[in-house]
């Protein structure tokens, strides 16, 4: 059962920082927290140094397993090293498209598991059922919101909390999330841009608000969200 916040994957992060502890769902759209979800996997088997980006396209680098089983998982859907092929691996953007709610599902699933958030399920129109998700005991998502707020104020020296900032960002959570006004959603901003991984989740959002949206392997979400 995870009790510290250091131990969560960036993935886990995000999610605990877009929900909103006293409606159980998501502060952004649900769709486009998926697809963030997914950007942060992305992310995080960047910074473990399983993968890299080069042209826009996610390279594995090194295919051994990582500790976080789901992380295991989705590296296996990338392709392994190239051997002599002139474009190898996949679209980052077309990744994020494809497992966006999969991947979101999963995080969500495990986090109830071990108790970070508890879930609760409901029915729309007392039919159809949707869930939602509240902060557990002890409330990890305070202690990450207050760590983002923390690497705000310091300027993000750390590498991986600006990435964290630009899939905040990326999401649109940015003005839900900032202490510094329109310098903090600009300075996020600013990071979006050079951070591969949010601009493949950037792209999702903005082709799904136009009607543009990937269809592939994504699957249910965890909650309707909306």
């Amino acid at each position: 059962m995870t009790h510290d916040a250091s131990a969560l994957t960036l993935p886990e992060e995000l999610i605990l920082l877009a929900l909103d502890p006293d409606r159980g769902k998501p502060t952004c759209r649900a769709r486009d927290l998926a697809y963030g979800t997914a950007g942060a996997v992305l992310a995080e088997l960047e910074l473990q140094g399983r993968i890299r980006e080069e042209r826009g396209r996610v390279q594995v680098v090194n295919p051994l397993d990582p500790a976080d089983p789901i992380l295991a998982a989705m590296l296996r859907t990338l392709d392994p090293p190239a051997k002599g092929r002139r474009r190898p691996g996949i679209r980052a953007r077309r990744w994020v498209g494809d497992y966006d709610r999969y991947v979101q599902e999963k995080y969500l699933d495990s986090l109830v598991e071990r108790s970070v958030v508890s879930r609760e399920t409901r029915r729309f129109l007392g039919v159809f059922p949707y869930h939602r998700h509240f902060p557990g005991v002890p409330d990890l998502s305070r202690s990450v919101l207050d760590r983002f707020a923390a690497a705000e104020a310091a300027g993000y020296p750390d590498h991986r909390d600006r990435v964290l900032a630009s899939l905040v960002s990326a999401i649109g959570l940015a003005g839900e999330l900032t202490r510094l006004g329109r310098t903090g959603r600009t300075v996020m901003k600013t990071m979006r841009r050079s951070e591969w991984t949010a601009v493949a989740v950037r792209y999702n959002v903005k082709q799904h608000e136009s009607g543009n949206g990937w269809s592939g392997h994504s699957g249910g979400g965890g909650g309707d969200g909306d």
